[in-house]
This record gives C-alpha cells, sequence and structure tokens, in this order.
C-alpha cells in the first residue's frame, strides 16, 4: 500500500538536507521598513586610519597649539608614513624631548612654529642639535 502525503515538508528525511535547500524563511514576522535603507554603523577605525602599522595615538600634554584647536589632555593621531610638508602640524624630537608643532622648511632652515603666544618658534640648527619628525598629526580628538 503506498503512502499518502497530506503536505509535502521540506525536509524529507534525507542527510544530504542542508540549510541552502531552504527558498527562505521569515520566522520573525515582517521587516521593518527601514530595513532596507539600514547602514552598518561607523567604524572609527577604518574613518580615521588610513595606514594601521605606522599609526600611533598620543595625548597632548601642554597648550603650546591652542591657535589650532590642540588642548592639553586632546588624542592626537599621528601617522609616521605621511612625509612632513610645509604647514603640517608634527611631532618632531629635538634633542630627546618630543614637541608638537606646525612644520616648516626653506631651503636650508626648518622651523617648529607654536600655535599661541606664550612660546617662540624654534629654528632647528641641523648641525648642532638632534632632530628627526616622528609622524604627522592627521587628526584631533577633543573631548568637550
Amino acid at each position: 500500500m503506498a503512502e499518502e502525503y497530506l503536505y509535502d515538508a521540506a525536509y524529507k528525511g534525507s542527510k544530504t538536507f542542508s540549510q541552502w535547500d531552504v527558498p527562505h524563511a521569515n520566522a520573525t514576522g515582517f521587516g521593518a521598513a527601514a530595513d532596507d535603507y539600514a547602514e552598518r554603523g561607523i567604524d572609527l577605525n577604518e574613518q580615521l586610519i588610513k595606514n594601521k602599522p605606522a599609526t600611533f595615538f598620543f595625548r597632548m600634554s601642554g597648550d603650546a597649539m591652542i591657535g589650532t584647536g590642540i588642548y592639553g589632555g586632546d588624542v592626537l593621531i599621528v601617522d609616521r608614513s605621511i612625509k612632513a610638508a610645509n604647514g603640517k602640524v608634527v611631532v618632531a624630537v629635538l634633542n630627546g624631548e618630543m614637541l608638537v608643532r606646525r612644520f616648516e622648511k626653506t631651503f636650508n632652515k626648518i622651523r617648529l612654529h607654536p600655535e599661541t603666544n606664550k612660546l617662540a618658534a624654534i629654528d632647528v640648527d641641523l648641525n648642532g642639535c638632534e632632530f628627526s619628525i616622528w609622524g604627522v598629526v592627521t587628526y584631533v580628538i577633543h573631548a568637550v
């Protein structure tokens, strides 16, 4: 006697059945209309870091750059792979001290400019001191 099928179930008892054999399933009911326009969250690492191995975070101390909106306690995102150019804010190492200043290079002179009236610009003598550009500041995270 042949078995009667009252309905056709998706699972037929075969061990080769997989989840891909089910065309679709919606066990939660209707989706929200806004789901079609939903975007994934903002990833700050993706937005602010272009070269992950060369990027570092620093906490600013002092008020040498308040004219550019960099205050003590702010977090600086510094990329070491970017070449320093005129007008860029850089982290420089001068005689073992790390400084955050605006970089200016002319034909034979390098100057580090603070963005405050309390400090003077530093003329770097490449013959008599130890100097290097550690990295270029790309972003500043400032707490309100």
